[in-house]
């Protein structure tokens, strides 16, 4: 099969760590008897540099010409430190989700038995631990209208909903959990927000068609709390956007290290493939930033982009045995030797 795949590496450590996913694909696709076309095309504060806009019109389409976007990650100081500033590049983000119409994140959080003494939480609560996290992308708080008055010293953000754009989140996420353990959590605050009552309404209204699914529903504050209290008591979580970007965060926790969380986002054009971490600018150019979540994304992509599940598999059996093996970048080498971010895509590669 002939896999054409936009490459945007973005900002900070991003350069660094997709290019060991690109090494894990390359070494698949030479196992399995596939060829991997990649096409560079710059987002976040790389693309502002040049462009002066976080997602170019050219970026766009070299994304809606691929079957996948292998995504790095974007973010840089000079913007955070930078209240005015009018352009950021996670403007370039939230642009890319919506021109593609990524309505959903999957985020799967799954421990590794060799890191789970990593965990903050004690190994009783997170061995075994294994959800999905399903976050809505397209509408929110982070989409509604947005501004200031009275002399720019009163903010407001607008969250809004449609019915489309709920039905659609939850459906896809009945099915995940069908897919699943059959257990489907939808988060919300319905106590006080009307968005989120539609929310539940709409999950109410769908969920007899899909009986075998248990459905639990859970105030986003209680959400957060049994996360790490009992975090195997989830299967399946679906919510809204800005409920979802904080508690795959905090789920991030679980497995020990946000450098092993990979990420999903998929809706009507292409789908994207990205670790949750961030472009951690702090270890950018130093090559040691732990590179396993963004080859745990390339995984994902053979699986739902591609349908390609045996190809998924060798990437996540090789990191796994990077893990056991000790060939780790420092943030999880726990005193012990590490190594560098190349090292580890080496050995991965290799491994494959």
């Amino acid at each position: 099969m002939k896999l054409k795949i936009a490459q945007l590496p973005g900002d900070g450590i991003g350069p660094e760590v997709v290019e060991q996913a690109v090494k894990a694909v390359n070494a698949v696709c030479k196992k399995f008897g596939h060829e991997a076309e990649y096409t560079f095309a710059y987002a976040g504060a790389c693309a502002i540099d040049k462009f002066g806009n976080p997602y170019p019109d050219e970026t766009h389409e070299i994304c809606m010409q691929s079957d996948a976007v292998l995504f790095g990650a974007v973010g840089d100081p000079r913007f955070d430190n930078d209240p005015t500033a009018k352009v950021r590049p996670e403007q370039g983000l939230l642009a890319m989700r919506k021109k593609l119409g990524l309505y959903a994140n999957l985020r799967p959080v799954e421990t590794f038995k060799s890191l789970i003494s990593k965990s903050p939480l004690k190994t009783e609560l997170v061995d075994g631990a294994d959800l999905m996290c399903i976050r809505e992308l397209t509408g929110g708080m982070y989409f509604g209208e947005k501004g200031r008055k009275e002399n720019g010293n009163v903010a407001y953000d607008t969250c809004i909903y449609s019915r489309e754009e709920v039905e659609r989140i939850l459906k896809l996420a009945f099915e995940y959990a069908m897919k699943r353990r059959k257990k489907l959590t939808v988060v919300d605050k319905a106590n006080v927000l009307e968005s989120s009552r539609l929310w539940r309404q709409i999950a109410q209204e769908i969920a007899p068609k899909y009986p075998e699914v248990e459905v639990d529903y859970m105030f986003v504050d209680n959400a957060a709390m049994q996360l790490i209290r009992f975090p195997k008591h989830f299967d399946v979580m679906v919510t809204e956007n800005m409920f979802g970007d904080i508690l795959t965060d905090e789920a991030s926790c679980i497995t020990g290290s946000m450098g092993l969380l990979a990420s999903a986002s998929i809706g009507v054009h292409t789908s994207v493939f990205e670790p949750i971490h961030g472009s951690y600018p702090q270890a950018a150019g130093k090559n040691i930033a732990n590179p396993l979540a963004t080859i745990l994304s390339a995984a994902m992509m053979f699986e739902y982009a591609f349908g390609l599940m045996d190809e998924g598999r060798a990437i996540r059996n090789a990191v796994a045995k990077s893990i056991e093996a000790g060939v780790v970048t420092e943030d999880l080498a726990n005193g012990a030797k590490s190594y560098s971010t190349s090292e580890v895509g080496d050995w991965v590669a290799a491994n494959i």
